[in-house]
């Protein structure tokens, strides 16, 4: 089975309703990566996902919800750490391949841990940079059964 690095959007709409279609398909993901043991967090994803969660006029969840959503993904789902080398590649990845530095940092964990996926919407789906595949979880076609 291939490991796989989820993106802080997958998180997100795990606890959006606004789209039930996508708030199904996060869950579902999420379940079925976690269930299998192929899927892997990173410390950003974690802290992306804290913000994202709680800010805006209408927050999803207050700041003790999210604080406790959080302790409970880095208990029980692999978290990959933020490290000098990892800002370095991604640093690497905005400059040589016009990626955004999020998103560069994002690919520059999976990349150095050697996990050779990320589920993202904010990427052409199936497409490769440098060893690391970009999957969509939400496209049409989408079967998670590939990856589990």
């Amino acid at each position: 089975m291939t490991a796989v690095l989820v993106d802080t959007n997958l998180l997100v709409y795990a606890w959006d309703s606004a789209d039930a279609l996508k708030q199904q398909t996060a869950i579902a993901t999420l379940d079925g990566l976690h269930s299998a043991g192929v899927g892997r967090l990173s410390a950003q994803s974690l802290a992306e996902f804290f913000a994202a969660i709680t800010r805006g006029a209408k927050p999803r969840l207050t700041a003790a919800e999210a604080a406790k959503q959080v302790e409970g993904l880095a208990g029980s789902w692999p978290v990959l750490e933020v490290t000098p080398l990892v800002v370095v590649e991604a640093a690497r990845g905005v400059a040589d391949h016009h990626l955004s530095y999020w998103d560069a940092q994002l690919w520059a964990t999976a990349r150095l841990n050697q996990i050779p996926v990320i589920f993202s919407e904010d990427f052409a789906s199936g497409s490769v940079l440098t060893g690391v595949r970009f999957v969509d979880p939400f496209q049409a076609g989408f079967d998670l059964r590939a990856w589990v």
